[in-house]
């Protein structure tokens, strides 16, 4: 197909400022060392109760003890639940105007994204995960041993129900941005992306070069992460950065065509974004810096600094972790950040659900064999699309529906703070 290695160049936008802070179950320590880098573990962790581990790497605190895993690895992520099939490409974009913030002996910034759009079902051809050397940096910075079965080539090759040069839905649709936590490449939140496609969504899955475990380029290189191991990192630096990098990819998309062959797809007037752990924070410093931006949900992240009243009267969902975010938990952040947010707004945790239940890492876990959360992935999966589609389908669409009004029977592990 065409487009997926295309690129283009533009101008960038202002930003906002985070940092990070997060506990890990031992649960997700020993599953972490398993298969995937720290995503987002080990950024900013800060003094939590003495029962709860903290690691700055899960990878480095896992047992010795761990059970090997089956020898051989199939993923699969769950098929999308809407009317439309998933369409897939990957575009590349340079922003000429800005040097690479971590690497600026590499020139100006670049971009990966893999666009998702609503496609018509039965068109098309399997888009793999992500590329080999994308799956080998994910293998290498997680240390994960040959036996462990899992291989560049299968991890590549999980079953995404996405779609390679798939026929694209007629008309135009709202675009969602989707940033994923610090240290994880872009693709991990392919479930979640999928789905919002398959109900009417295009959606930009963003890679933030030099921040995780690797993105392949437009040149075809895949440069590892730059900044995973500095102890002293600011944060607040990484959450402006990617505020930086959403905005200039806003103006990619909604600047002809040049970027993205189906931007003709994008209704420009009606964006929103949602980030999982740094990614989440980043969703806020966007929504700050950019008015475009209707609409955000931060899943599982803390707010460093804490949005100010009046920066964000637009709609917002934090939709985190029981353990991580109830009112009045470890995380003042949160409490920070709904005493300030201005719009529609809404506090929902997830009981038995850890860090990862908001993204693909726990469903691939679990099908390597390796111990996941009381939370069975499945269900993060489903709960994760359900109320992030349903956030947006009010927000952006003005389509209601009776999921975010109050506790739900059929998802008895949604816990409404408020």
């Amino acid at each position: 197909m065409t487009d997926r290695h295309s690129s283009a160049a533009g101008r960038p936008c202002s930003a906002g400022r985070m940092k990070r802070n997060r506990r890990i179950s031992a649960v997700a320590v020993l599953a972490l060392a398993a298969l995937v880098t720290g995503t987002g573990a080990g950024f900013g962790a800060t003094t939590t109760p003495s029962a709860t581990p903290v690691a700055t790497h899960a990878f480095d605190t896992a047992p010795a003890t761990a059970t090997a895993p089956p020898r051989s690895f199939q993923g699969t992520l769950p098929a999308p639940t809407g009317p439309y099939a998933a369409g897939e490409d990957v575009i590349h974009l340079t922003d000429a105007s800005r040097p690479d913030p971590w690497v600026p002996s590499s020139g100006p910034r670049q971009l990966t994204v893999t666009m998702v759009y609503p496609a018509v079902p039965g068109t098309g051809t399997p888009a793999p995960y992500m590329t080999l050397a994308e799956a080998a940096g994910i293998i290498r910075q997680a240390k994960l041993p040959a036996s462990s079965g899992v291989t560049p080539q299968n991890l590549s090759n999980v079953t995404t129900h996405a779609f390679d040069g798939a026929r694209p839905q007629r008309g135009k649709h709202p675009l969602v941005v989707l940033s994923p936590a610090y240290e994880d490449p872009r693709m991990v939140l392919t479930s979640l992306a999928t789905d919002l496609a398959s109900h009417g969504y295009v959606v930009a899955l963003v890679g933030h070069t030099y921040e995780d475990s690797g993105e392949t380029l437009a040149n075809g290189q895949t440069p590892p992460c730059a900044i995973c191991d500095d102890p002293a990192l600011d944060f607040d630096s990484v959450a402006a950065g990617r505020a930086l990098d959403v905005s200039f990819v806003i103006d990619q998309l909604t600047h002809g065509n040049t970027a993205w062959r189906l931007a003709h797809l994008i209704d420009k007037h009606v964006i929103g974004m949602a980030g999982h752990s740094l990614g989440g924070a980043a969703a806020a410093a966007t929504m700050i810096a950019d008015p475009r931006v209707r609409a955000g949900v931060n899943m599982d992240g803390a707010f460093h600094p804490a949005p100010m009243p009046g920066q964000i009267n637009r709609p917002f969902l934090m939709l985190g972790a029981a353990d991580n975010h109830p009112v009045g938990g470890h995380d003042t952040t949160w409490g920070q950040t709904w005493a300030a947010l201005g719009g529609y707004k809404k506090w929902l945790t997830v009981a038995g659900a850890d860090h990862f239940s908001f993204s693909d890492l726990d469903l691939l876990l679990e099908e390597a064999g390796f111990p996941t959360p009381p939370l069975s992935p499945e269900r993060g999966v489903v709960i994760t699309r359900e109320y992030v589609t349903a956030f947006f389908d009010q927000t952006l669409k003005g389509i209601h529906g009776p999921l975010l009004d109050g506790p739900s029977p059929n998802n008895p592990e949604v816990l409404f703070q408020y």
